[in-house]
C-alpha cells in the first residue's frame, strides 16, 4: 500500500471517529435566558424549585403514561401586572443515545402555550421539523394527546416524535399536579 492511499484511510478513520463522539452533532438554538425571553417578553419571570411527593410523582406518571424521573422540578413563571400569564419548564429528554433539551410553556388552564427545542444533540436529519411541533400548542393533557390520535408521527425520526410526546405528556402532568 502506498504512502499516500494510507493517509486516505488515516482520515477517513479520524473522521468516522469523530461522528461517534457525544455532541459531534449537537446544535444549541437558543439559551435557557433567550427562551425566558421569547416566552415572556415584558414580563415579570420568578424561578421556583418544588419537590415533589412520592404521591405527586405516582400521580404525576400515571397522568403522563410513564415514570416522572426526578421528584425536584424547576419551573419559571411568568407575570404581566400580577396575573400569571404562563410557567415555563426546561425538560431534557433522551432521544435515541443523545438528548435534546425542550422548553415548555404552559397557560393558567393547563393548555401547552409553546414548544421550543433549545438543543438537539442526535444528527440533523432525526430533529422534528418547526411545522411538526406546531401540533403540541393548545392541547391540554388527554388521552388524544399521543402520538397517532391527535398527534402526527414524522417519518424517519420516530423516535424523536415519541420523545417529545412524551415530554409534553410529563410536564403537562407535573404541571396539573402543581396546579389541581
Amino acid at each position: 500500500m502506498n504512502l499516500r492511499l494510507s493517509w486516505k484511510w488515516i482520515v477517513a478513520g479520524v473522521w468516522a471517529f469523530s461522528l461517534s463522539l457525544p455532541g459531534a452533532f449537537a446544535t444549541t438554538f437558543m439559551s435557557q435566558q433567550e427562551a425566558l425571553d421569547k416566552a415572556f417578553p415584558d414580563a415579570e419571570v420568578e424561578r421556583r424549585v418544588v419537590a415533589l411527593t412520592d404521591e405527586q410523582m405516582k400521580a404525576a406518571g400515571a397522568l403522563a403514561g410513564s415514570k416522572i424521573p426526578g421528584a425536584l422540578i424547576i419551573l419559571y413563571e411568568g407575570r404581566k401586572d400580577g396575573q400569571l400569564i404562563g410557567t415555563a419548564y426546561f425538560d431534557v429528554q433522551r432521544v435515541h443515545s443523545l438528548p435534546q433539551t425542550l422548553m415548555l410553556v404552559v397557560a393558567p388552564d393547563g393548555r401547552l402555550l409553546s414548544l421550543d427545542v433549545l438543543a438537539f444533540n442526535e444528527p440533523a436529519k432525526f430533529m422534528a421539523p418547526a411545522g411538526w411541533l406546531d401540533q403540541f400548542p393548545g392541547h391540554a393533557l388527554d388521552e388524544n394527546l399521543q402520538l397517532h390520535r391527535d398527534i402526527q408521527g414524522i417519518t424517519g425520526a420516530t423516535l424523536t416524535a415519541r420523545s417529545t410526546t412524551k415530554s409534553v405528556r410529563r410536564i403537562l402532568a407535573i404541571h396539573k399536579i402543581l396546579n389541581p
